[in-house]
């Protein structure tokens, strides 16, 4: 699952970047959403999978805040990124004549800074304190369970969601394999 989050999320973003056709506001924040899901999925997932083979789930204070940090900025990463992606398709319905000019390159850039900036300051105390208050209430398996759906499968079910559904990415991902594939095929024939 961590593989198929990862190949998902990087053909979405280089599909993307490799069709100019894609280098609209929808597309921008759409790439953003799934680097912010790779880096958060990579956040956790690789220590798991390393608890789970070496059969020890020790980690160091320092290590477990580093992770923490991380994770909580990823999160609200996606929270934030999938409410700008609401407000832009909120303007490209109800002000389509006006959207290239509402929704111009710099208003773009300057809502996925504000995202990452807003994070600091609303859930870096609030998340990080309920976490270190709560951690002896929680039922360990009902948690991994929860980690797990949140941490795997969302990030995982992101591109397909967001991407497939879309006729502009199929097309674009139909080309841009078609040219890995042929690539791959010349090399080994």
């Amino acid at each position: 699952m961590y593989l198929l989050t990862m190949f998902g999320n990087l053909i979405i973003i280089l599909a993307i970047i490799s069709d100019p056709h894609l280098h609209t506001p929808m597309y921008f924040f759409l790439s953003n959403l799934s680097f912010v899901d790779i880096c958060f999925t990579s956040t956790t997932i690789p220590k798991m999978l390393v608890n789970i083979q070496t059969q020890n789930k020790d980690i160091t204070y320092t290590g477990c805040i580093t992770q923490m940090y991380f994770f909580i900025h990823f999160v609200g990463l996606d929270s934030f990124l999938l409410t700008v992606m609401a407000y832009d398709r909120l303007v490209a319905i109800c002000y389509p004549l006006h959207y290239m000019v509402i929704m111009n390159p710099q208003l773009c850039v300057l809502l996925v800074l504000v995202s990452w900036i807003m994070i600091v300051s609303l859930f870096y105390c609030t998340s990080l304190g309920v976490y270190l208050s709560s951690a002896a209430t929680h039922n360990s398996y009902s948690s991994a369970t929860a980690s797990v759906m949140y941490t795997v499968v969302t990030p995982m079910l992101n591109p397909f969601i967001y991407s497939l559904r879309n006729k502009d990415i199929k097309r674009t991902l139909k080309d841009f394999l078609g040219q890995i594939l042929g690539k791959s095929q010349l090399s080994c024939g």
